[in-house]
């Protein structure tokens, strides 16, 4: 029997009906769910270096996603209620007006999202309305780890190790069959792009993919790529590529707001396992979903040390807050073109490849010497795909203030792009002012003597910027 008579239920970065434990639950415990989604304002500020803290790619994918769920829900029976403001306030006001007796929530990992939970945790109280919270982030439960996250070990080797051996993957949550109408209640539209200050993003035909947001979106993107491509039985050969839709899953966008859950993706692998093929490249995209669950458990650990200069290690770093050389790399003018072909591609398009982001980070704090979080923060702004705990995490290992177990890591971006890039296929791509360049030259263009750029139509610092650090050579 239910246990409530009426409970809203909050969606977060939880924008599904399948494998929602929130949705799950409260469904089976209350005769009347209100379903709720509340677009933060405090999400479409600036952040402390004065960036948009979601930018025009990520609103439009979230708006898409939020779209998606409100369909989803109508189609089981209900809707979905729109609200803009703050979570903490809104929800016991509409809790009071509606007469329920508890919320349901997801939980999350980070200082922010923290910190609203509590405020809300506490406004309920007062209210003596009740708050039910999930964990539903990760592919595993954070119960279900052979340690406390505060026990977390600082190499994820280690925490791989012990989790796969000790540790089982909970099964899904299926989608409820029905569910009641709401009650009389302002159902609240669907905000725009424009009230939150931004602009709809150019469509750019160079992009590896058109992401829209949304559950069926996301379903769609894993049919493709698991069963229309086949691409899942290459993954690990592939995966660091940098041109075309399919070198990667590019699950990422709808995992970070939750359109599809980590184990609906497991599950999907373990069904093309069992019908298809089990080899190393389907074991490496699990093993890529438990990085993406060490960087959510490494952020319940330290807290706000994630996003502080020194990260998780405490760990002195000199870096300047240099805006000429920061400006330089975020809008893809360092003359080092690999690295600005992967600037270019994410302002173009929201998004940029694993090898490109490592790429970047590494040459803005290693050979820049520039304030990470100025690149995080970056990153933040435009990435279609950000997720609090992955991007901070990522950053930290990069800069060296993170779980990287090898000291001083450094990524030779003309090394890689040799290696990566071999013909110089993707740097043209992205810089069609070097499309003339041989091979030998596209990536190391500050090696072309006059004569030599002349011939090929190119002057630098002109056409194409002077670099601004002299990389050592990848030979």
């Amino acid at each position: 029997m239910p246990s409530y008579q009426t409970v809203l239920v909050w969606f977060r970065n939880d924008l599904r009906v399948r494998d929602n434990e929130t949705l799950f639950r409260a469904s089976e415990q209350a005769q009347t769910i209100v379903p709720i989604y509340i677009f933060d304002e405090r999400q479409f500020g600036t952040t402390r270096f004065g960036f948009k803290k979601t930018g025009a790619f990520r609103a439009k994918f979230l708006l898409e996603s939020v779209a998606s769920l409100k369909h989803s829900l109508q189609a089981l029976g209900s809707d979905l209620l729109i609200r803009i403001g703050k979570p903490e306030q809104l929800l016991p006001e509409l809790a009071r007006e509606l007469g329920a007796q508890a919320i349901f929530f997801s939980e999350e990992s980070t200082d922010e999202e923290l910190a609203v939970e509590q405020n809300l945790k506490r406004a309920l109280h007062a209210q003596s309305i009740k708050a039910h919270t999930f964990w539903q982030s990760t592919l595993y439960h954070k119960n279900d780890l052979p340690f406390s996250p505060e026990k977390l070990p600082d190499i994820f080797t280690t925490f791989r190790k012990q989790v796969e051996k000790l540790s089982k993957v909970r099964p899904t949550f299926p989608a409820p069959k029905n569910l009641s109408p709401l009650p009389p209640v302002e159902r609240g539209t669907l905000p725009t792009l424009e009230q939150f200050g931004l602009t709809a993003p150019n469509l750019d035909t160079r992009a590896v993919l058109t992401f829209n947001g949304g559950e069926a979106e996301a379903l769609k993107r894993l049919d493709d790529y698991f069963w229309k491509s086949d691409s899942l039985r290459r993954y690990k050969e592939t995966r660091n590529g940098l041109l075309g839709a399919n070198y990667s899953s590019k699950f990422s966008a709808w995992l970070a707001n939750g359109s599809i859950s980590p184990r609906t993706i497991y599950e999907a692998v373990k069904r093309y396992e069992s019908e298809r093929i089990s080899n190393e490249s389907t074991y490496w995209l699990v093993f890529e979903l438990m990085w993406r669950d060490y960087f959510r458990f490494l952020s319940l650990k330290y807290g706000t040390r994630i996003f502080k200069q020194r990260g998780i290690k405490n760990k002195p770093i000199s870096l300047s807050q240099d805006e000429e050389k920061f400006w330089a790399w975020a809008e893809g003018r360092t003359g080092i073109p690999f690295i600005d072909a992967n600037m270019r591609e994410l302002s173009a398009t929201g998004f940029m490849s694993n090898r490109g982001r490592q790429n970047v980070a590494s040459f803005l704090v290693k050979d820049l010497k520039v304030d990470w979080r100025m690149g995080a923060e970056w990153f933040e702004s435009l990435l279609v795909d950000y997720d609090v705990a992955s991007n901070y995490g990522n950053w930290n290992y990069v800069a060296g203030i993170g779980n990287d177990p090898r000291e001083d890591r450094y990524f030779n971006p003309l090394r890689q792009a040799a290696m990566y890039d071999p013909n110089g296929e993707y740097v043209r791509h992205w810089i069609p002012e070097l499309r003339a360049l041989p091979a030998p030259f596209i990536h190391e263009p500050y090696q072309l003597s006059e004569m030599e750029a002349r011939l090929y139509g190119v002057e630098l610092g002109k056409d194409y910027p002077r670099p601004i650090v002299e990389i050592p050579s990848s030979k």
